[in-house]
């Protein structure tokens, strides 16, 4: 595909005009990512920063961030916090997000301000001490189960996309992740899978399919679709970039000039 293996390149020139806008500040393009637990969704996120050559920039350059959901889980109360360790606690219900950080969060990001992330234990269900920073962006992909479940958050997003995979092949993936990476066993997992994650995947999450812009089948292994969605974040890049570089040069935007081999119609 030709316009993204131009796009590692392209994208280093551009990234040197940044610094240099900072008074034409421009609102970020905020996608968000839906999809039940294990589905693929950092996994589609990671594959979208892959494709567009911003995945060995430097933090501060990236035209592209990403942000997860798993970052704003609440602080538990000590009674909480015994639940959880016993796997008794519903971390995929609503009320388990930080909402209020949550759009204080995508309100900076939308001012154009650099933020910092809280980083969540999984291992001890509590937030770490230290934060993640994240600069500003051009393009903003946020993802997490429930992504779309507020109205207010839900319609912050320019882009919704819902990562959509085979049960049967997120419980395997949610096994083997939660066992290797969180310290848990099988028994303790498949319960609180019962229990609490997939009535939560079909109460809360799987209706807000409905207000997704894109459906992904198969995740990140659906190259068709993301490769679809990389195009047009490439064109929303290049167009911004081009707007940002004429304002500057003149004063005021102009339309970004199509090259001739491109169809004035191309749908997005």
């Amino acid at each position: 595909i030709p316009h993204i293996a131009s796009m590692a390149g392209d994208s280093e020139a551009h990234l040197r005009d940044r610094g240099e806008n900072n008074n034409n500040v421009r609102q970020p393009f905020l996608i968000g990512v839906s999809g039940g637990t294990a589905s693929g969704k950092s996994s589609v996120c990671e594959k979208i920063m892959e494709l567009l050559g911003q995945n060995k920039i430097d933090h501060h350059q990236r035209q592209v961030a990403i942000l997860s959901q798993d970052s704003f889980y609440r602080e538990l109360t000590p009674e909480q916090k015994a639940k959880a360790l016993k796997g008794q606690f519903n971390f995929d219900h609503p009320d388990a997000f930080d909402n209020e950080l949550i759009m204080k969060t995508l309100r900076q990001i939308l001012q154009g301000e650099t933020v910092q992330i809280p980083l969540y234990d999984f291992v001890t269900h509590s937030r770490k001490e230290e934060f993640v920073t994240v600069y500003p962006a051009d393009v903003v992909l946020f993802e997490g189960i429930l992504m779309f479940y507020s109205q207010e958050i839900r319609d912050l997003f320019q882009m919704k996309l819902f990562v959509d995979t085979d049960p049967d092949t997120r419980l395997s993936r949610r096994v083997l992740r939660d066992i290797s990476e969180r310290g848990r066993d099988l028994e303790q997992v498949l319960t609180q899978y019962i229990t609490f994650v997939k009535p939560a995947f079909e109460e809360f999450c799987l209706p807000t399919k409905k207000y997704a812009d894109v459906i992904i089948p198969r995740g990140a292994d659906n190259l068709v679709a993301i490769n679809l969605i990389v195009q047009h974040i490439q064109d929303i890049l290049n167009g911004g970039l081009s707007k940002r570089h004429n304002g500057c040069m003149n004063g005021h935007s102009t339309p970004r000039q199509r090259r001739t081999s491109e169809s004035s119609s191309r749908p997005h």
